[in-house]
């Protein structure tokens, strides 16, 4: 950890990218002991799957384009589609635009998936730090291997890092 301060230009960070998704990592474990935070660009088709974590908090702020997201805990957890997900006073999945921001606490079932056809953008923020930043790098390599995801390799990923995957991950 260092006293310095840190600012990252626009453009800047390091990036782990793969066909199905690029990640910027703007600030990571060695500039911040509470939280990390990157720019995360979602490719059209892109779905995270519904997961949850007990001991993350996430914040995510959608920059450019439209992701549906879900941040709740719903009546039912089905294991095939968290977009028809319903929790007990109503709420459903919601389309985010440019502005739309959400907070996600522990024990928080969420998701978020591209449904158009141009790419989203957002800004992601996962405290503590660095396991989100291990994740990534750790997912961006199974999912650069090519082919569909490898979802026993994912889901074994996702335990390592306390997530339980409620729902499949999926890109086109």
């Amino acid at each position: 950890m260092t006293t310095e301060g840190l600012l990252v230009p626009p453009g800047q960070g390091r990036v782990v990218e793969t066909a199905a998704q690029r990640v910027t990592f703007k600030v990571t474990g060695t500039h911040s002991r509470t939280a990390s935070t990157f720019e995360v660009e979602v490719p059209p088709g892109f779905d995270v799957g519904a997961h949850v974590h007990t001991r993350s908090e996430e914040l995510f702020y959608v920059l450019d384009g439209e992701l549906d997201v879900l941040a709740f805990e719903p009546r039912v957890r089905t294991p095939d589609n968290w977009q028809k997900w319903e929790s007990t006073s109503g709420t459903r999945v919601v389309r985010a635009t440019p502005g739309t921001l959400i907070v996600v606490p522990p024990g928080c079932p969420h998701a978020f998936a591209n449904p158009t056809d141009t790419p989203a953008k957002m800004f992601f923020q996962a405290s503590p730090p660095p396991d989100h930043e291990r994740y990534f790098e750790e997912l961006l390599e199974i999912l650069d291997s090519g082919g569909p995801p490898d979802h026993e390799a994912i889901e074994a990923l996702r335990r390592r890092y306390d997530i339980t995957q409620l729902t499949p991950l999926k890109h086109r």
